[in-house]
């Protein structure tokens, strides 16, 4: 793992311990890891529905546009949104894609519409399959990058993957004069 991404699994997990997962009590008799579940999942649909919102305000033919040379689109940048969403559940959690989706591929997708429609797919996929995890699922012992980790951290990773790329698209809508939906 990158020191990056380390830092970010790190912060986002020090927000996570100092949300209101402590309030609600989290590790006190009574509570359960559903709680760490649906903070994620809220999170997860937040910073999913910005994701949504600028990807289609961004007009087509700023989809083929780069920062500069060797640096992702904005096409590559949702379809890599898409295609972690549907990894790191198949990957790290066992829970495979839907029928025909060949997530595998998804960063290889330049067309606006494709890419929306794979965003929004994926989004839908991780909130209806996370939504329907259990306590033994959330607490199950996986690997991610290496690691040995329970369930819940994988969700840790997605949100804190979905993030990165959030701001990373606000800088390219701004440089292009596209101010993000959520922000007028």
């Amino acid at each position: 793992m990158t020191r990056f991404k380390s830092a970010v699994l790190t912060a986002t997990t020090l927000c996570l311990l100092s949300s209101p997962l402590l309030a609600q009590g989290y590790g006190e008799p009574g509570s359960t890891p559903e709680v760490i579940r649906d903070e994620m999942l809220g999170q997860f649909s937040r910073s999913s529905d910005k994701m949504t919102q600028l990807s289609e305000a961004v007009p087509a033919e700023l989809y083929g546009w780069s920062p500069g040379e060797g640096v992702m689109t904005v096409a590559r940048v949702y379809a890599h949104i898409a295609h972690y969403n549907f990894m790191y559940l198949a990957e790290n959690l066992g829970i495979t894609a839907p029928e025909g989706v060949d997530w595998e591929n998804l960063e290889s997708l330049t067309d606006k519409t494709d890419i929306t429609a794979a965003l929004r797919g994926s989004i839908a996929h991780v909130k209806e399959q996370v939504g329907a995890m259990t306590e033994d699922d959330l607490t199950a012992t996986t690997v991610l990058y290496g690691r040995e980790v329970p369930g819940w951290a994988v969700l840790v990773q997605l949100v804190a993957h979905m993030n990165e790329h959030v701001g990373q698209s606000v800088a390219y809508a701004r440089v292009n004069g596209i101010v993000p939906p959520w922000s007028r």
